[in-house]
């Protein structure tokens, strides 16, 4: 299949995407004892979630090129929804610092500045940096502050597999709240669109699409683990930790890059993670990582389209498990997860592009049977 037929097809299974409408199906999710959830809010295209300053919300969605805030009240439930952006390209990635918005869109990262005090009337965007790739295939970008005080931007690889500029592409890179001092962190990086750091290590912890067009099996999706800046982690010629690429593979040897922290299943998505800091869940589920999988798009049978938790023991990754499933029934899904942010109280929302919503996960002991 040819790298336009990928296009051709993608572009088709994207356009037949449900609006937003109607009550959805969220008696289908399955979860651990104790656990609900609940809708918080019908947001379409939701994509990556950032929290602001005055219990907001903000989500970015790519499709519609828009950027949204959910105002929530002291229990953070939803209470408004408007649009404080649009006319975007791709604005996926959205990061809340010092009482100002970033925006992602593609080559370009805006800022809103005091946005929280202006919804009503938000101000127009600065330019904070605007030469990054303009290539729209891998070009969204999950975007986070680091504990270092810098803005992280991953840059995917314009292609299926391919050996695309390495100073360009494949990256994840950083740089500091104006834009200036850009830098590379990470390389051999296919496509993260999900990242976040160790509370105690701080570290950074990132999940990455594996290629397609080796099989329904192969090769993994993958939860790295970045302990310093420089590694490699083997894009376009190792997947996987052990799995040389078919194309590239003979140049070099899968030893020399770093292996996955977990290798997680093939073509499921694995997009925005988190680790969880809060303190509702059981403590089993403190310091362990929370997985959106949006769903496998060219596989056979249909994989991912929920939520998976990854344990930790220590800094290493000990098991990989489902927490919250029912998106997908049967070979038709309903929903696509992007998305995972803890909230101050502990509670987990999911933003779901597909179904264009924004979901709410809480504990109670007391829903135990």
């Amino acid at each position: 299949m040819t790298f336009h037929r990928i296009g051709a097809t993608l572009a088709l299974f994207l356009s037949s995407l449900p609006a937003v409408a109607g009550e959805l199906p969220v008696d289908k999710i399955r979860l651990p004892e104790g656990f609900s959830i609940e809708v918080l809010a019908r947001v379409p295209n939701a994509r990556q979630m950032a929290l602001g300053d005055g219990n907001v919300l903000y989500v970015g969605s790519a499709r519609e090129g828009k950027v949204h805030a959910v105002q929530l009240d002291s229990q953070y439930r939803a209470t408004r929804t408007t649009v404080i952006a649009s006319d975007l390209t791709m604005p996926v990635g959205v990061a809340f610092r010092d009482g100002n918005l970033y925006v992602s869109a593609v080559d370009r990262i805006l800022r809103f500045d005091g946005l929280s005090k202006r919804l009503a009337n938000p101000p127009v965007p600065v330019t904070v940096r605007d030469d990054l790739p303009k290539e729209r295939h891998h070009g969204w970008k999950f975007i986070a502050f680091g504990p270092d005080g810098r803005l992280y931007i991953p840059v995917g690889a314009p292609c299926n597999i391919c050996k695309a500029d390495p100073e360009r592409f494949a990256l994840i890179a950083s740089m500091k709240p104006d834009g200036t001092d850009l830098q590379t962190f990470a390389r051999g990086v296919r496509n993260s669109v999900g990242f976040d750091w160790h509370r105690g290590t701080r570290e950074l912890w990132f999940t990455d699409n594996g290629r397609d067009l080796m099989g329904d099996d192969l090769p993994p999706d993958e939860l790295n683990h970045a302990t310093q800046a420089g590694l490699h982690f083997g894009y376009p010629f190792c997947h996987g930790g052990t799995i040389s690429d078919p194309e590239f593979g003979g140049e070099r040897s899968c030893s020399e890059f770093v292996p996955p922290a977990q290798n997680l299943g093939a073509h499921v998505a694995a997009l925005g993670m988190r680790f969880y800091d809060g303190q509702q869940f059981p403590p089993a589920y403190r310091g362990q990582i929370f997985i959106a999988e949006h769903g496998s798009w060219n596989r056979s049978k249909k994989s991912g389209y929920r939520v998976t938790l990854v344990r930790l023991n220590g800094d290493r990754a000990v098991s990989y498990e489902p927490f919250a499933t029912g998106w997908q029934q049967g070979e038709s899904a309903w929903g696509r997860p992007v998305d995972v942010l803890v909230m101050p109280d502990g509670s987990l929302l999911v933003s779901d592009d597909h179904a264009g919503a924004i979901y709410r996960i809480t504990y109670s002991p007391a829903r135990r049977p």
